[in-house]
């Protein structure tokens, strides 16, 4: 193995523009390659963001020699089949969220992954941030007490109609587009799985939720509400309160280079700044990591398994108006 990794697009995705500046930038990665359902597109997207090389269809890219390394942005419904395809083809794998839309689908790219040996991991991007890591020693650290109550919320309004988001063929849904942050943070702090979820939604014409909002009640009676929808104003914050006082989060999923938390009590609020990095750079040096110096993934394959049992669990509450016991 090169000390260098080359990296290839799968698709020419959106989310592709937040990638390709860390890729180009770093030291250990390097992008090499892009491909599409059509050549044409592949080619019109090479030259566009300067990307060496360009393939006519998805299995040309995974089949590739010379590129060791797949990003995987397709439509969630995609996300096990083509990573398991990759995986088998001897190539890394970073996919972005949600993993897969059921627990079967990500116990079989699990499953890929550790029968070819190739690291697998979820595109958690917030998760590699400075921040998170800020937050999560604040509240180890006892400043706020003994932990009562997360909230969170992720919200937007989405203008595209027939955006792929709305379709509930592709696993479209607010709840698996955003709100998988504020469950994935909420159980990152708890540090535990939830024992119980409570779940419900509106569901927009195309019948996937545009609305959604859930409870959820861990170990060490931490209970957690959160919010997220394609239908409001932009919000993407956690908070996280104790006995002894809270900790704000305003930007919690998406943090820049310089970023301020709140730790408030009855007395006082301190403002904590927090000094960070490229939002998406973090989980591009991990998968470094992992393939170069044998590190383990930031975010584990059980811990994205966890994110997506809960997922469906809040949806199925959702459907019925029960709480669901996990």
């Amino acid at each position: 193995m090169t000390n260098v990794l080359n990296w290839g697009l799968l698709s020419t995705a959106r989310i592709n523009r937040a990638l390709i500046p860390v890729l180009m930038s770093s030291k250990r990665n390097r992008l090499t390659t892009v491909a599409s359902r059509y050549l044409a597109a592949a080619e019109t997207y090479a030259q566009e963001w300067k990307i060496p090389r360009a393939f006519g269809s998805y299995e040309a890219l995974i089949d590739d020699p010379d590129v060791h390394v797949i990003y995987n942005p397709l439509p969630n419904n995609l996300h096990a089949e083509w990573t398991i395809r990759a995986l088998r083809a001897g190539k890394h794998v970073l996919c972005e969220k949600p993993l897969a839309l059921t627990v079967e689908d990500v116990d079989a790219m699990a499953a890929a992954a550790r029968e070819t040996g190739n690291v697998l991991a979820e595109a958690f991007m917030y998760r590699h941030h400075p921040q998170t890591k800020r937050v999560r020693e604040i509240v180890e650290s006892g400043s706020i007490g003994r932990l009562q109550v997360i909230k969170g919320a992720f919200t937007f309004n989405l203008k595209r109609p027939g955006d792929i988001r709305l379709k509930e063929e592709t696993g479209g849904g607010s709840i698996w587009d955003v709100g998988c942050y504020p469950i994935s943070y909420a159980r990152m702090i708890a540090g535990a799985e939830p024992i119980e979820v409570f779940g419900w939604q509106v569901q927009g014409e195309s019948g996937v939720d545009v609305v959604f909002a859930g409870q959820m009640r861990f170990p060490n009676d931490v209970l957690v509400q959160f919010d997220c929808g394609f239908r409001s104003p932009e919000r993407k914050y956690m908070e996280f309160i104790g006995s002894e006082g809270l900790l704000y989060v305003p930007a919690a999923f998406t943090p820049g280079t310089d970023e301020r938390l709140e730790l408030r009590s009855d007395d006082a609020t301190k403002t904590i700044i927090v000094k960070g990095e490229e939002l998406f750079r973090g989980e591009v040096e991990d998968m470094a990591n992992a393939v170069l110096n044998g590190a383990s993934p930031r975010v584990s394959l059980a811990d994205s398994r966890g994110n997506v049992a809960t997922i469906v669990a809040l949806l199925q509450s959702a459907r019925s108006g029960m709480p669901v016991r996990l």
